[in-house]
């Protein structure tokens, strides 16, 4: 059985699609198109992770999508299934290199900024549209590093680390700069 904890969002399923068990799929991911394969999901139904396989899938546009699920047959059946969450495993996704990450994978490293050293833990990430957020944990204040190219420096894995290039006076606002007299 597969925990939420060994998987990411995948999208939800939002509506109806048609009386022979067709529904409506809302993709939230960077290209719908990667996924116009999949054969299985896993459907968060009560508090659980179901796994439901696709007799078909049709990528629309805006991430969304139609699907038919192998043994969902009505209309009925459809309805119990809307508003669900969709989940694949975290082991499906590829590794990513360099300063590249998935936002869940940055979620308890250590951020160290070139110029003011250890500034925190990443608590998880704003997902803005055109402007996702670091939110970094630092001695209770919570610092927002925009996730730029630039800003980030270097990611270790394997420590759980990474290094920043933080925007000019950012760490000063949020931590306070020592007033020079």
């Amino acid at each position: 059985m597969f925990l939420k904890t060994d998987c990411y969002r995948l999208g939800n399923i939002s509506r109806l699609h048609s009386f022979k068990g067709e529904v409506a799929i809302y993709l939230d991911v960077d290209d719908p198109y990667e996924y116009e394969n999949l054969e299985s999901v896993f459907v968060e139904y009560d508090t659980k992770l179901i796994p439901f396989f696709l007799e078909r899938i049709a990528i629309r546009t805006n991430g969304h999508a139609v699907v038919k699920f192998l043994d969902i047959d009505t209309e009925r059946q459809a309805k119990n299934l809307v508003k669900c969450g969709l989940y694949l495993p975290l082991s499906d996704l590829p590794d990513l290199e360099g300063t590249e990450f998935y936002f869940h994978e940055i979620e308890g490293y250590q951020v160290i900024d070139e110029e003011h050293g250890l500034l925190g833990t990443v608590l998880h990430v704003l997902d803005l549209p055109n402007n996702p957020l670091i939110a970094i944990e630092a001695n209770g204040i919570e610092i927002l590093l925009p996730k730029k190219e630039e800003f980030i420096l270097k990611l270790d894995r394997a420590k759980k680390e990474m290094l920043v290039r933080s925007p000019e006076g950012l760490i000063d606002m949020y931590l306070g700069a020592d007033e020079e007299e």
